[in-house]
């Protein structure tokens, strides 16, 4: 084993100890990137600018410099913009385009002492749960190169998932930072919207739109959290007997891949051996209020909110540009009309948003009235697709609508602001499987000692053998 296969804390004792160099860290990455090279996890990366990187933060460790992060390499999803490194978005408009400043969770990842990796691929503008992009590649599963890495932060979950760095960084809107971290094996969190900058991250809603940590475990995902948001305040350690999580049956675990059922019911159990107090909940109008909100928030606000951030960032491109050159099929069907007559009118927007409004509510009297800190539940309802299922996807014998089965039990969370983590809960059919929870708004830090806590209680994660 690696350093680099090590968690954040364990690899900041062997830094600082010199025992591992971050040029030790900076060489695994390229050879592990070489190795992997068929996953297609980058789209910007550059071997000797990383090593320069890392030599410059070995400088500072020999001089005594303690930072969180200093010498680490992280990976960032290619919405997210990084001086010196391309910032496509997954589109062909953007590709190969320089951003004029950086991100400002990137300038905070900086002064923490992060090394920038590079820029890992995505779906083509976060449309889409797949990562099969037209325009920079299909990104494989590290698990299984025939399959998704999910989306739309694929890449994101694939380039950790493959222990090619311990950590990443990706944007959610729906599930975008969930959904790859469980299929990928890996672990991921989803702050409360607003908690962590957007600034510098191309959009779609910034109503739904928030960054979030990939990593191999939740503590790892609190670090990097600390220093994305500033938080001063220590994680708070926390004991799992008598805390009540609510299990919303429906429609959370109805419908489930019988494998991912299983290694559910058997998380659940755990749990409970561990004194954990599971509350069945009902959220009936859940997926009505919830179909009423994403996709008129999310069309609507892409057009008001890309638009400000290409004249903003001075990208050089138009949203009229942008659209039309859109190569992936299925985001040329999302997007493709919405300046020629299929955008969303402004009286169905401000119905969805009066919808959301209640789906907050709805949350906030389902944690109030049954006296629980979180919900649980399968973070997907079955294991990654096989690349090219893009339109549907088998689930119990019926194929349903690809994108909406991968997001079904992290949407209406997503719409209604939550944070929301994910942390591996073993494998199903020998894929990885994610278990979710949810807490409610503002409530980070406590969702990510509950979700810890959870970690510690269920058996260690399956780990890929990495090719090096």
């Amino acid at each position: 084993m690696h350093a680099i296969d090590l968690p954040l804390s364990a690899i900041r004792k062997l830094l600082d100890g010199a025992s591992v160099s971050s040029l030790d860290l900076a060489e695994a990455c390229i050879a592990r990137s070489e190795a992997n090279a068929d996953l297609n996890v980058w789209v910007s990366f550059d071997p000797d600018a990383l090593r320069r990187e890392a030599r410059n933060a070995d400088t500072r460790l020999a001089a005594g410099e303690r930072l969180p992060l200093l010498g680490i390499p992280i990976a960032l999803k290619d919405n997210i913009e990084a001086a010196g490194m391309a910032c496509g978005a997954g589109t062909a408009s953007l590709n190969g385009k320089l951003p004029k400043a950086d991100a400002e969770l990137v300038v905070r990842l900086r002064a923490a002492g992060a090394v920038i990796a590079g820029k890992v691929g995505m779906h083509e503008l976060a449309f889409g749960i797949t990562t099969n992009n037209a325009v920079t590649g299909a990104v494989r599963n590290p698990w299984d190169r025939t399959r998704i890495p999910g989306g739309s932060s694929g890449g994101s979950g694939a380039v950790v998932g493959a222990r090619i760095v311990p950590a990443s960084i990706g944007t959610d809107t729906g599930g975008s930072v969930r959904v790859p971290a469980a299929l990928c094996g890996v672990s991921g969190f989803r702050p409360t919207v607003g908690r962590v900058s957007a600034q510098g991250i191309a959009p779609i809603s910034r109503t739904r739109d928030t960054p979030g940590p990939l990593a191999y475990t939740i503590a790892d995902c609190a670090l990097l959290d600390e220093v994305m948001t500033g938080t001063q305040d220590s994680q708070l350690k926390l004991a799992l007997p008598g805390l009540r999580l609510g299990v919303p049956r429906r429609p959370f675990w109805n419908d489930l891949e019988p494998a991912v059922a299983q290694a559910a019911e058997s998380a659940l159990q755990t749990l409970r051996q561990a004194g954990v107090e599971l509350v069945d909940v009902d959220m009936p109008a859940l997926s009505e209020l919830n179909a009423g909100v994403g996709f008129p928030v999310a069309l609507f606000e892409f057009v008001r909110d890309m638009r400000r951030y290409l004249d903003e960032r001075g990208r050089g491109v138009t949203l009229e540009e942008m659209i039309a050159a859109v190569g992936s099929p299925d985001v040329r069907g999302a997007v493709g009309t919405l300046l020629t007559g299929g955008g969303i009118p402004e009286d169905v927007y401000e119905s969805a948003l009066q919808a959301r409004a209640q789906l907050q509510a709805l949350y906030a009297q389902t944690f109030e009235s049954h006296r629980i800190e979180a919900l649980v539940f399968p973070t997907t309802p079955r294991v990654a697709a096989l690349i090219g299922e893009d339109e549907t996807v088998d689930l119990n014998g019926t194929q349903q609508p690809t994108f909406r089965t991968f997001i079904r039990n992290t949407d209406s969370g997503s719409n209604a602001s939550l944070p929301g983590a994910t942390i591996p809960m073993g494998l199903a059919n020998g894929l990885p499987a994610g278990l979710a929870l949810d807490g409610p708004i503002g409530s980070d830090r406590r969702l990510l000692a509950i979700a810890q806590a959870v970690q510690s209680a269920l058996p260690p994660a399956p780990q890929l053998t990495s090719r090096n």
